[in-house]
């Protein structure tokens, strides 16, 4: 057995676009997760000879390991238009244990995977719908109280107002390459109009991929611009990064259909000493999916108060019964918690 650490290294080579792109974010962040033992090797890994099968013969093996198909004609039509690999993101909770063996739970159906992968859909759902309305206030309060405390509206391209100049320079690429892109009405105007290299910060930030303006905000020189941008939703700052980054992991999930319904995230949210807002009081693992709608919930309600976000997971799991969500890290009586009330 060898002893080491095992980090989770997130390169995330281009910007992320705005919600209606599924792009991923420009940011790389090296997590180390834990000290296990592993006795894997650079020398003991062999060549990948799995053979492609059809949606046929991989009905054929699914029957051979205990899944009951009603309808094997209509479940190949699922493999071929959704994909075995994905699907079998599903599958893997459904087996017994030794998951190797690869031998279904008894009475284990292919429509019970089926209700897995809709159940997920209508999550990410959820999810993307609640993300877009935190990605755009916060855009707009990034640009807004760094216009007024700094008073500069083009503060966004003058260097002097950020920590890192390598990382400031960076952002300049990803802004230059955005505006050469864009054929925004507004963009054209601006560049037949006014004799400015950029536009104002505001205008700038409607053509500036989320993880550009994240990164804009760590960036910033001033800690009382930064804290008074956390503050507006009742979070410090370091918190408020961190809470950032697992609203734009999970964006991205959703915005490649990735399952996240049970799904153990790699980066552990900080916890905020204060906040304004209603929390959470029980004891809950912070790497599932449930904290993360947690955090969603906690910038929501200081968007909107009288938001219907738990509604729509009350009618989501209502018309799911079947969903195990100890799976996805909810404790009992969590509908009680102040957040949830």
């Amino acid at each position: 057995m060898q002893e080491s650490i095992i980090g989770v290294t997130f390169a995330l080579l281009e910007p992320a676009k705005p919600l209606n792109d599924a792009q991923m974010c420009g940011s790389f962040y090296f997590i180390p997760v834990n000290t296990i033992n592993t006795n894997y090797t650079m020398s003991n890994k062999i060549p990948f000879q799995k053979p492609f099968a059809n949606a046929h013969d991989l009905i054929l093996l699914l029957q051979s390991r205990g899944l009951n198909i009603a309808d094997p004609v209509k479940a190949e039509r699922y493999l071929e238009f959704i994909g075995y690999y994905r699907l079998s993101a599903y599958m893997f909770p459904l087996l017994q244990i030794p998951k190797t063996e690869h031998k279904y739970k008894p009475n284990t159906t292919f429509s019970h995977v089926m209700m897995l992968y809709r159940f997920d859909k209508k999550l990410r759902l959820i999810l993307f719908n609640e993300i877009e309305k935190i990605e755009v206030a916060v855009r707009s309060a990034i640009v807004n109280i760094g216009c007024e405390l700094l008073g500069d509206s083009f503060w966004i391209t003058n260097g002097d107002y950020f920590i890192d100049n390598n990382k400031f320079n960076h952002t300049l690429e990803l802004i230059d390459s955005e505006m050469h892109k864009s054929r925004e009405d507004f963009i054209v105007h601006f560049k037949h109009t006014y004799s400015n290299t950029y536009p104002p910060a505001w205008m700038l930030a409607e053509i500036l991929p989320f993880g550009v303006i994240t990164n804009i905000f760590s960036n910033i020189k001033s800690a009382r611009v930064k804290k008074q941008i956390a503050n507006k939703f009742g979070l410090q700052i370091a918190p408020f990064e961190s809470w950032l980054t697992i609203i734009t992991l999970t964006r991205n999930s959703c915005c490649h259909h990735a399952r996240v319904w049970n799904k153990q995230n790699t980066i552990k949210p900080m916890l905020p000493n204060k906040m304004t807002g209603q929390w959470i009081t029980l004891p809950t693992d912070t790497l599932r999916i449930y904290f993360n709608l947690c955090i969603i919930k906690y910038f929501v309600d200081i968007l909107s108060p009288q938001n219907d976000m738990k509604a729509k997971i009350d009618s989501l799991l209502n018309g799911f019964p079947d969903i195990d969500i100890r799976a996805m890290g909810f404790p009992q009586g969590w509908d009680n918690e102040p957040l949830w009330r």
